[in-house]
């Protein structure tokens, strides 16, 4: 039977709505982005984003529907992020949310946002198997995850510090790239020499990732220059920096590929639209054997369509949300609140 969700994702800087049938054909993917707003900042300022998300979500969910050339009375459950992210963020879509699926005495379906970037993989192969791996790299989260089934997830690792997207924004800032980092960085390193710079790498003992070192290792390797007054050369710097947390981030997927025996690894996340992480990890898996797949970059960043797959497979399950949903700011992988 065919459904039609509507999806909201509000929970950093991007105001995201989107269209879906039956879970992986988008019919719209609406997305605002903050980021000029929050650039002069040096990074994004929650009170900023929530009145930004209040004053155009109405907008967003006007020009999605418009787009998929349905009306409101044509959706069947509306889906939306509530956790984890900035809590007045994602207020203003669950507000919204609620308020629509009320209006429409329509399913409501609260959907985390890691689970939604995990599920960016289904739109693109609708037919993925389980089990599989996915490492999950973006601003706020790196994570190793095991995919047993559908709401079935095991996080086998994770970091014990700063994030690989945090990594990237405080070094991106200290080299006064601006905001944001990943991506200024990425294009930067193109220009330099990956082994110009010799920066440590954390190998813990398990699946775990550690990236605080490394930032700080960056940060007094500019200050000792500094002090010296000797000239950087940025693209090296970024180039060496780059390769070092990409090394890491693909020596533990492929070894946790391979301890494990799963046939199947996927990406998600804003750092997994990273050139050199992207085509390194697909090499080193192609060497042994394990198929690799990933969203295409617009699927990344943060986006409606990927809560409204992720959203449709709870609905599947009847995983149905009271509409006393709550943002969860601090919201775990696989541990509903409702």
């Amino acid at each position: 039977m065919e459904k039609i969700i509507l999806a909201l994702e509000t929970s950093c800087d991007e105001t995201s709505a989107a269209v879906l049938k039956n879970g992986n054909i988008v019919l719209s993917n609406i997305i605002s982005s903050q980021i000029p707003v929050h650039q002069k900042f040096g990074g994004v300022v929650p009170e900023i984003a929530s009145r930004k998300h209040v004053e155009i979500i109405n907008g967003v969910i006007a020009e999605a529907l418009e787009k998929a050339g349905i009306t409101f009375r044509d959706i069947d459950a509306v889906a939306v992020t509530y956790g984890p992210g900035l809590v007045g963020a994602l207020l203003v879509g669950v507000t919204a949310a609620k308020a629509v699926a009320y209006a429409l005495n329509v399913p409501l379906i609260g959907v985390n946002h890691i689970e939604g970037h995990i599920y960016a993989n289904f739109l693109v192969e609708p037919g993925l198997s389980f089990p599989f791996l996915c490492l999950v790299v973006s601003g706020g989260h790196t994570e190793l995850v095991l995919l047993k089934d559908h709401g079935v997830y095991e996080v086998i690792g994770r970091t014990r510090d700063d994030a690989a997207g945090e990594a990237f924004d405080k070094v991106a800032r200290a080299l006064g790239l601006g905001y944001p980092g990943g991506p200024l960085i990425d294009k930067l390193a193109a220009a330099g020499n990956p082994a110009a710079v010799e920066f440590p790498r954390a190998y813990l003992e398990n699946y775990d990732f550690s990236f605080s070192g490394l930032k700080s290792s960056v940060l007094n390797y500019l200050n000792r220059a500094a002090q010296k007054g000797e000239k950087i050369n940025k693209a090296d710097l970024a180039a060496s920096f780059q390769r070092a947390v990409t090394d890491v981030l693909i020596d533990k997927t492929v070894m946790a590929a391979r301890e494990l025996g799963v046939k199947t690894v996927v990406m998600a996340g804003g750092v997994a639209a990273n050139k050199q992480l992207r085509e390194g990890l697909k090499k080193r898996l192609q060497e042994q054997g394990i198929s690799f797949f990933q969203p295409p970059i617009e699927l990344c960043t943060d986006n409606a369509a990927m809560i409204g797959c992720a959203g449709y497979y709870k609905l599947l399950r009847q995983q149905i949300a009271p509409l006393t949903l709550n943002a969860v700011p601090g919201l775990k992988l696989g541990r509903e609140t409702y």
